[in-house]
């Protein structure tokens, strides 16, 4: 049985990964934090489970991860898709939140690899794909905190990527650009419509494009594919 735990799975991107994985045959284990209806709802649909967790939280991961091994015994691929975005001036941002930022975008990716890279380093398989952002590769003025954060994402993709070639795992990232998801919720029709426009394809992507991406990275057709960020972007970042 193939499985895939998908982080941060009740949002936009997440859902759509998900369903396009179980398309493929894959046994999903769905993350989330809040979103519990949403989650275990897909779960039972996709006839997978949900998994909650602070990814924030060390203790919470590791409590996560051991549950799973222990019902499943392993996970083929592990896909870090959970994230929050904060906007505002760099001198605006509190500690706090800049710290809880990093906390779920940078270090918690990295709890969940490191919990269960061992079962794959023993089976000498696995997949892992990062999700990050088009603002990680080139940075976005209000979003200091956040490009530094999915920039810090890609770093430690084609890093990791290195250091587990020999144990048959591969390591990618994506990075979306402008993705029609709730994140743009405080984005008024005009403003939406300005970000299409500047859109060399005209259009705002969609979570399908981010969860096409995803499964192509995971399949054997990208079996010579290991280290690299993939731009799902519309051409926006080029």
């Amino acid at each position: 049985m193939k499985t895939v735990l998908i982080t941060g799975a009740g949002g936009g991107i997440g859902t759509a990964i998900a369903e396009k994985f179980a398309e493929q045959g894959y046994f999903p284990v769905l993350h989330y934090h809040h979103s519990r209806t949403e989650t275990e709802i897909l779960a039972e649909k996709l006839h997978g489970i949900a998994v909650q967790a602070d990814l924030s939280e060390i203790s919470e991961i590791e409590n996560m991860t051991s549950q799973i091994l222990k019902e499943l015994g392993h996970i083929d691929v592990l896909i870090n898709n959970a994230g929050m975005s904060v906007s505002g001036l760099l001198t605006d941002i509190s500690p706090e939140i800049r710290k809880k930022l990093f906390s779920v975008n940078v270090l918690g990716a990295i709890e969940c690899t490191r919990l269960l890279l061992p079962q794959m380093i023993h089976r000498k398989a696995g997949c892992i794909l990062n999700i990050s952002s088009m603002w990680g590769q080139v940075g976005a003025s209000c979003e200091v905190d956040y490009s530094a954060s999915k920039a810090a994402l890609i770093g430690f993709t084609r890093a990791l990527a290195q250091e587990v070639g020999l144990s048959g795992i591969r390591v990618n990232g994506i990075a979306p650009g402008v993705i029609q998801t709730r994140m743009l919720s405080c984005y008024d029709a005009e403003t939406l419509s300005e970000l299409a426009g500047e859109t060399p394809l005209n259009r705002l992507g969609m979570p399908e494009d981010i969860a096409d991406a995803a499964v192509f990275l995971c399949s054997e057709k990208a079996g010579f594919i290991t280290g690299q960020i993939l731009g799902v972007n519309g051409g926006f970042v080029i």
